[in-house]
């Protein structure tokens, strides 16, 4: 006699509930002011005002004062008109909430994906927070979030259309038109798809009768989704050129070198842990396991792991690459272990899947959106760039005395300086580095390193005035070069003129401005 089935209630929140509420909370009521650590927010909220404003996709920058203006491909224009949107009704707290609700939401998907059939619960659990605290370094309300969903979605198709027979694959080109106009991680994309033609050619090659013949209809089927893929990534402002525009940043090696989140990992990071706990993982069950790993597989681990090591960035995506992969050899080592833990952890498992079982709907994730929502509304949950560690005050500051000319500034305080004060005031250079290029990228460390020529960078540009991080060695040598005299200073920003006429009422009004001493307790070992 079977057993009854299990009553369904919405009363229980399931165990991928529990995640996506446990993630979504912990950053929108605890460590969202994190998610806006990146000024590059900044500018893309202002790049969806000015779209939402012109109703015109920019091709030429206009946040700088460089002239003739810079050519620009504003490849996330999609994802920065949501932004704006979603600023103009709710401010920075209403963005940072936007961007937690997609980060969890990628955390949850990911869970549903590698706990479908009968993967053990606690095993998919665990492998997801691990690539949840892997991820954590890239947690910024910015448009690569959208990627990050995008991408548990694609490699789900791809997986099931290689595994299970389950052919969605006609999904992948409405899915790329939208992913090549939010962010340029659409390339992920046709890496994934690249992997499985791969591993499939590879697979028709070696193998005889049947499996041959199933090896060369999937590849048939994957050719014609990345044919398709490649003719509708084209339909966006840019036409061909967004498919060039990814190579054409990567290539350029002092672009990766002077982009911190370019370079690879740091090993003394607290994320790394997680990165490495991956690792860990992935070595062990892949070389422990009797279930070898197929062609696809040991593409989809050599090209991600790789990326991952290059840079920093890309460690989300080798999560999510190497999650299922690892879920699945944990799980079969489980199912062969007859020792007491194993045992242990096994019926604790089936207990929790017992009670997840009858759990339906996603009521408390709904109720988790709401009260965050209500506390947003209320005023108890707010965000915006940390003064403490961004140059807000000076800003405020600047807006008051509208000072004149050109200034020299680093990309960061560039991006605060366009969310906050533009287009009163335009900027040296931000964020867009790929659009400064690398010769504008030499000319700015030219100058902060103190290579030799900096000062005719200054003058080249007509640099009169400079803002830039207290307590760097640019401030450090000003404070003692007679040329430049301070007017501001607080423990993030130092604001200096030329000592030229121009400037004087500037320098009657701040005569015996000193620099802020910092709180070094980073010393203290």
């Amino acid at each position: 006699m079977s057993e009854p089935e299990n009553k369904k209630t919405i009363l229980i929140p399931s165990i991928g509930d529990f995640l996506f509420i446990a993630i979504f909370l912990l950053i929108a009521l605890y460590s969202g002011q994190k998610l806006l650590n990146d000024g590059d927010t900044g500018y893309h909220i202002r790049v969806g005002d000015y779209i939402l404003d012109t109703l015109s996709i920019p091709r030429h920058d206009m946040f700088s004062f460089l002239s003739p203006p810079l050519p620009w491909t504003a490849h996330e224009w999609l994802s920065e008109i949501i932004m704006a949107l979603v600023h103009r009704g709710f401010g920075l707290t209403g963005v940072v909430i936007f961007f937690a609700f997609f980060i969890a939401l990628s955390s949850f998907l990911l869970f549903k994906i590698i706990h479908r059939g009968d993967s053990d619960i606690l095993v998919s659990l665990l492998v997801v927070i691990l690539v949840s605290g892997a991820s954590q370094l890239h947690w910024l309300a910015r448009p690569h979030i959208f990627s990050l969903v995008i991408m548990v979605a694609w490699y789900y198709i791809l997986d099931l259309y290689q595994y299970q027979e389950r052919n969605l694959l006609y999904l992948l080109p409405v899915i790329m038109i939208l992913w090549a106009n939010l962010h340029g991680g659409f390339m992920g994309g046709f890496i994934l798809l690249g992997a499985y033609l791969l591993g499939n050619c590879v697979d028709a090659l070696r193998q005889r009768g049947e499996g041959r013949v199933v090896s060369l209809r999937k590849l048939r089927g994957l050719a014609i989704a990345i044919a398709a893929c490649i003719a509708v990534s084209v339909i966006n402002p840019y036409g061909f050129h967004i498919l060039l525009f990814p190579f054409q940043l990567t290539s350029s090696k002092d672009l990766m070198d002077g982009v911190s989140e370019f370079l690879s990992p740091n090993f003394h990071e607290y994320y790394i842990k997680y990165f490495e706990l991956l690792i860990f993982l992935l070595l062990a069950t892949v070389g422990l396991s009797r279930y070898k790993l197929n062609v696809i597989e040991i593409i989809l681990i050599i090209l991600f792991t790789h990326m991952a090591l290059f840079s920093a960035r890309y460690i989300p995506l080798f999560g999510i690459i190497v999650a299922p992969v690892v879920t699945k050899r944990l799980n079969q080592a489980l199912r062969d272990s007859d020792s007491g833990l194993a045992r242990f952890f096994k019926e604790r498992s089936r207990n929790i899947s017992r009670i997840d079982s009858c759990t339906t709907g996603y009521v408390w994730p709904l109720v988790a959106i709401a009260a965050v929502l209500f506390l947003a509304e209320s005023g108890r949950v707010h965000f915006q760039f940390d003064p403490k560690i961004k140059p807000m005050a000076a800003i405020d500051f600047l807006k008051r005395e509208k000072i004149s000319g050109n200034m020299f500034n680093n990309d960061e305080f560039g991006d605060c300086m366009i969310y906050a004060a533009a287009p009163a005031y335009k900027v040296f250079i931000d964020g867009r580095l790929d659009m400064y290029g690398a010769d504008r990228l030499k000319e700015y460390f030219r100058v902060t390193n103190f290579k030799q020529g900096w000062e005719k960078v200054l003058g080249k540009y007509r640099i009169s005035w400079i803002i830039f991080p207290a307590d760097t060695p640019l401030a450090r040598h000003l404070l003692i070069d007679g040329n430049w005299k301070l007017i501001y200073a607080d423990k993030v920003t130092n604001i200096f003129v030329r000592n030229i006429p121009e400037y004087k009422y500037l320098l009657d009004r701040y005569p015996n401005v000193r620099p802020v001493v910092q709180d070094d307790k980073k010393d203290k070992a």
